[in-house]
């Protein structure tokens, strides 16, 4: 594997599911060697099981209209933003959707992505969450205590900012770094004293467990959720980035105006309870646009933060990864 890579994937070795999820792209890469990233026969997104993308993948509308114009849409399914912007990085897909940090954390690792759309702002849709009878009260109270979270992940931005507020150090924090599905099962079993985390993971965790929200990201953070392309792809296929943006904004309209239906459609591919997926579907933001230098400069903030804290080797500067339009 070139030498790039490596600094991005060590930072996934510390879960097996990240473990597994790099070993099944390496064996991707090696069965499909001969394989152009750049084939305008076919366009690979990566997404998550769960926002907009995965409505809209349900919908079928956007491998219709690329379908006529003679395009395969290759949906590819990862666990989290970190682990897809690796699959963007090592050449697996053209395409995906993450939250706010692991483009910062991609890029550190000189990874070619390209900032495109993102969705309005979404600060509901991560939180801390404490169990129902923990005597933890407020963000002060985590000193000391053990913090699971998704290395990498928007929530990691999330807990930075929280702590920044109520004055407790990064440093003076027990953070633990674990998949959601860990997390979710040390939550339960009360290894972890708080668990910072994204819906609809954390709306199944309010339901569920009757976990209680210590803050989210109201006031704090912006939580967008981002539209990324590998540049190579975009320079040589900018029409088709556009027609995914805007199939993107057709279903945001639909989905925004038709939320019962959404939720008919994300029930099955989450598998949680109706209950779960309506309240997760009423924090989702709805409304792509191109990405704006605003936006890039709320995404310069988030890594100048990371830098301090020493969790990215390098200082960025994100307008490397805007569109040519913006640099």
């Amino acid at each position: 594997m070139h030498r790039m890579h490596l600094p991005f994937l060590s930072w996934f070795r510390f879960s097996r599911l990240a473990v597994a999820g790099v070993m099944a792209l390496s064996a991707a890469m090696l069965t499909c060697a001969t394989a152009s990233a750049q084939d305008a026969k076919t366009l690979r997104i990566g997404f998550q099981k769960y926002g907009t993308l995965t409505i809209l993948k349900a919908l079928g509308s956007l491998d219709k209209k690329l379908g006529e114009q003679g395009i395969a849409v290759k949906w590819v399914e990862f666990p989290a933003g970190p682990q897809l912007l690796e699959g963007l990085n090592v050449g697996s897909i053209d395409f995906g959707t993450v939250g706010e940090a692991p483009p910062i954390f991609a890029q550190a690792a000189q990874a070619p992505l390209v900032y495109v759309g993102n969705e309005p702002p979404a600060p509901t849709s991560e939180a801390i969450l404490v169990p129902k009878d923990s005597p933890i009260q407020s963000v002060a109270d985590l000193k000391g205590k053990k913090v699971a979270l998704n290395k990498g992940s928007n929530v990691h931005y999330l807990l930075v900012k929280q702590l920044e507020k109520a004055g407790v150090p990064y440093q003076d924090v027990n953070v633990t770094y674990l998949t959601p599905a860990d997390a979710r099962a040390a939550f339960e079993r009360g290894a972890i004293d708080a668990w910072v985390i994204w819906d609809p993971f954390q709306a199944a965790a309010e339901k569920q467990l009757g976990a209680r929200v210590l803050a989210d990201g109201t006031g704090v953070v912006n939580n967008y959720q981002f539209f990324l392309a590998s540049r190579d792809y975009l320079d040589e296929h900018p029409d088709v980035v556009k027609t995914v943006l805007e199939e993107i904004r057709k279903g945001d309209l639909w989905a925004k105006d038709h939320l019962k239906e959404s939720v008919d459609l994300l029930q099955p591919v989450l598998g949680l309870e109706r209950p779960v997926v309506e309240l997760a579907a009423q924090r989702l933001a709805y409304g792509v646009t191109p990405v704006t230098r605003e936006v890039l400069q709320h995404q310069q903030e988030i890594a100048d933060a990371f830098y301090a804290l020493k969790l990215i080797p390098r200082k960025l500067d994100v307008q490397q990864a805007a569109p040519a339009d913006l640099r």
